[in-house]
């Protein structure tokens, strides 16, 4: 694809979505293992009982689980629509709550490296939701590939989520330096999760944060943490949601009160919000 056609691209894109307002946070970690996906569902479905309407896009594209950690079974996904053969509406899936969900693809090596024409495809497919969605929520790959720092770069505002082991707090604080080094990003929120006590995950913060503000002076926002609960396990096990079987255990309060956190905080951004931000983000990050 020609640089005039990926400028025409963008451009009737950036039109189409002109005056959305939806908010865009991307979830990340630096490692897996540390209940990132867990965290993006129990979110979501916080703020669709806020009354907020939610989409999430699997953004793990070569090896998506969302669905498979809500027990759902979709019968097409992103790779479907990229080449063409399914519509998005056709792709998505309704999850608990009423939350919409864009499945990844498991083990389609293609997929792990999106190239130019395929981020103007995703990205012209996801323009035709429109305003039908308060929040979107990307659940980011692990790490720092280059889809991961793309999805991250290309939203309004960047949650990191880590745990307070050793290698989970190094992996973090790794992820928030390249994406400094290489785009320039300032701005993080950090969620813990997993820890003993409210103390832990606020000790876990202040490592990460002194660390982030002294040696590449960025900041970290402390979003809260999340208590460890024996019915996270059993959830994942019956491939729910822990705010679905337990809404009252206490990692469901947390992630409730995380949720009220993030929407009563102002958006990560000084141009304009919602889906316009992430479209016009997206496509230059392309071109």
């Amino acid at each position: 694809m020609d640089q005039a056609l990926k400028l025409r691209s963008y451009a009737q894109v950036e039109d189409a979505v002109a005056g959305t307002g939806t908010r865009v946070i991307a979830v990340s970690s630096g490692k897996g293992g540390v209940g990132k996906t867990n965290s993006v569902v129990n979110l979501a479905i916080a703020f669709s009982r806020m009354g907020k309407k939610v989409l999430l896009l699997d953004a793990d594209l070569g090896l998506g689980n969302l669905d498979v950690l809500l027990g759902l079974a979709p019968r097409y996904n992103i790779s479907h629509l990229l080449s063409g053969e399914k519509t998005i509406d056709e792709v998505l899936v309704e999850g608990p709550e009423g939350i919409m969900i864009l499945p990844a693809s498991s083990g389609v090596h293609e997929l792990t490296n999106l190239g130019a024409e395929e981020r103007i495809s995703l990205a012209s497919h996801l323009e035709a939701l429109g305003e039908g969605f308060d929040i979107m929520i990307i659940d980011t790959g692990a790490g720092i590939s280059s889809n991961v720092l793309f999805f991250n770069m290309s939203a309004q505002e960047i949650v990191v989520v880590v745990t307070p082991e050793p290698t989970s707090i190094t992996d973090a604080y790794a992820l928030m330096k390249v994406m400094f080094q290489r785009h320039g990003e300032r701005r993080f929120r950090l969620l813990v999760n997993s820890v003993k006590t409210r103390k832990e995950g606020v000790e876990v913060y202040r490592k990460i944060s002194l660390a982030a503000e002294r040696f590449l002076n960025i900041s970290v926002e402390y979003l809260g943490s999340v208590l460890l609960d024996e019915n996270v396990g059993r959830s994942v096990i019956r491939q729910k949601a822990v705010m679905e079987l337990y809404p009252l255990t206490k990692a469901s309060q947390c992630y409730q009160e995380i949720a009220r956190e993030i929407c009563e905080l102002p958006v990560q951004s000084g141009l304009k919000g919602g889906m316009q931000f992430f479209w016009r983000q997206f496509l230059n990050r392309t071109i």
